[in-house]
């Protein structure tokens, strides 16, 4: 029998958005430079965080033209988090 392999693609995007939003949101409203291991941390991921911000909405506009703008896919979801967390850190 042949079984149907869902790809896990859309799942991932969604939660390296949401992690990607959680990340700036957290920086923009706590101080994390109050202890040096938070801080530090941040510092290593901040670079990392830039790209996803810019990568994942890029990703997400491809995979959704892909699926002809499809209201119910993550992808959707996905680009919505991404613009909004672009928008709240301006």
């Amino acid at each position: 029998m042949t079984e149907i392999k869902k790809s896990n693609t859309p799942r991932i995007v969604f939660v390296l958005s949401i992690i990607t939003s959680i990340f700036w949101c957290t920086g923009q409203f706590i101080n994390i430079y109050q202890f040096a291991i938070v801080g530090a941390i941040f510092e290593i991921l901040w670079l990392p965080m830039i790209a996803s911000l810019i990568v994942l909405p890029l990703i997400s506009l491809v995979y959704l033209s892909k699926e002809k703008f499809n209201f119910k896919s993550l992808y959707l979801y996905s680009l919505i988090i991404n613009a909004s967390t672009i928008i709240f850190m301006f």
